[in-house]
């Protein structure tokens, strides 16, 4: 490897460059010069006043929690995650983080979109869930079960064995996959899963053993003592869990994972042409926070983070106006991850949600501090996503552009 290309793969791995490259992107939008989307600045004290509006109906005293997996394992107003407090209660603090930590990470990396057809039934609750939402509780149910570990004396764990000795019918069956209920992307997530095995047991600096992702919590007390930077959190996610990533853009055999090329930036050096987003990995970042709280760690300015580039967001961006397709097969026809209308509108979306998070902040009279975008994205910007695409398309809920998703991006 190069100095050239480990320069480049170092800088792609920092929240900073995911501004740096989709600003670019922006102001080619701005300039009319993009080839998928245009921009109307307009519209945005409005979506603002959409996503305030959205925020009250769900915290009518605006006491916002973070956006992270954690909101979601007790969907439908389900206590779930007393239970699996009452069960840790007898451990560590220590031991009781890294079984959150297990379990964060585990179902993060299961959170790529369902499809509008899936649905869980958690026979605990008698609920039926759909999307992110049952996602999550599907994944807390198997890690109650012990579906991810190795050990049947110690189910509240995620190991490498229990991961790499997974199959297709048994994560179908966690998910209650059949041919009424269908999952999108089921093989991509066993995949992952299984890549996440051979990760963990390939860093046993990293992951300890028996190998698991919540012995990074050792790692990272050993490394930065108790306190660390969101900044460098992400960075430590992606060195962490780069090689789980199924084969995408690489620079020097190293896979780059949530990172695409856009045909309007210069190939000047390696990885100029590239944007990243790390979606997955950021709402990991995200995810991780209060599990490290628990343990005595404390993350600092989760501000460097940026907001999420998935659907809901983009969604939202287009459903209001904000950004306007410049032709029909924008939202008429279904794209790859790696098309430049789906790279241009999540590029789009990343620095609209900063523009955005500053005119809600305005509006609540807020600072940064006090309303950070991890708490706007939460309150906020997903939730009105989901709010107006439920509105303009009642019967599915669906997203306004069409991905062809694998199971490991959105």
């Amino acid at each position: 490897m190069t100095p050239e290309e480990q320069a480049a793969i170092a800088t792609l791995r920092q929240p900073q460059a995911i501004r740096d490259r989709c600003q670019q992107l922006f102001d080619f939008c701005a300039a009319d010069q993009l080839e998928n989307f245009a921009c109307d600045l307009s519209k945005l004290d409005d979506v603002a006043a959409y996503v305030v509006e959205t925020t009250q109906q769900l915290y009518p005293n605006f006491d916002v929690p973070f956006h992270s997996r954690w909101r979601h394992f007790d969907a439908g107003g389900e206590a779930r995650l007393a239970a699996l407090d009452e069960a840790l209660r007898g451990l560590s603090d220590m031991a009781a983080a890294r079984s959150r930590l297990d379990l964060a990470i585990v179902s993060v990396l299961l959170d790529a979109g369902a499809g509008s057809q899936w649905r869980y039934h958690d026979a605990a609750a008698d609920q039926v869930i759909g999307r992110s939402e049952g996602l999550a509780v599907a994944s807390l149910r198997g890690f109650q079960a012990g579906c991810f570990s190795s050990d049947v004396a110690a189910p509240y764990q995620v190991d490498a064995a229990g991961l790499q000795n997974l199959t297709e019918a048994d994560l179908a069956a966690l998910f209650q996959v059949s041919d009424d209920n269908p999952l999108v992307g089921l093989a991509g997530r066993l995949s992952l899963l299984h890549q996440l095995g051979q990760t963990l047991a390939a860093q046993p600096t990293r992951f300890g053993s028996p190998a698991r992702p919540g012995n990074l919590l050792d790692y990272w007390q050993a490394s930065f003592g108790q306190s660390l930077t969101a900044d460098t959190l992400l960075t430590e996610v992606l060195e962490s869990f780069g090689t789980i990533w199924p084969g995408r853009v690489a620079i020097a055999d190293t896979n780059l994972g949530d990172v695409w090329p856009h045909p309007a930036l210069p190939q000047t050096g390696p990885g100029s042409n590239l944007v990243p987003f790390h979606k997955l990995s950021q709402w990991l970042t995200y995810s991780l926070v209060e599990p490290l709280q628990s343990a005595g760690l404390t993350v600092q300015n989760l501000n460097a983070l940026t907001g999420l580039a998935e659907y809901r967001n983009g969604g939202l961006m287009v459903d209001l106006g904000l950004l306007v397709p410049k032709h029909p097969a924008v939202t008429g026809a279904s794209h790859l991850p790696s098309s430049p209308v789906v790279v241009e509108w999540r590029a789009l979306t990343i620095v609209l949600l900063d523009l955005l998070g500053d005119r809600v902040r305005h509006q609540l009279n807020q600072t940064p501090e006090e309303l950070p975008l991890i708490k706007i994205l939460e309150g906020g910007t997903w939730a009105a996503g989901r709010r107006i695409a439920k509105h303009r398309r009642p019967d599915t809920g669906a997203p306004p552009i069409i991905i062809q998703s694998d199971g490991t991006v959105f």
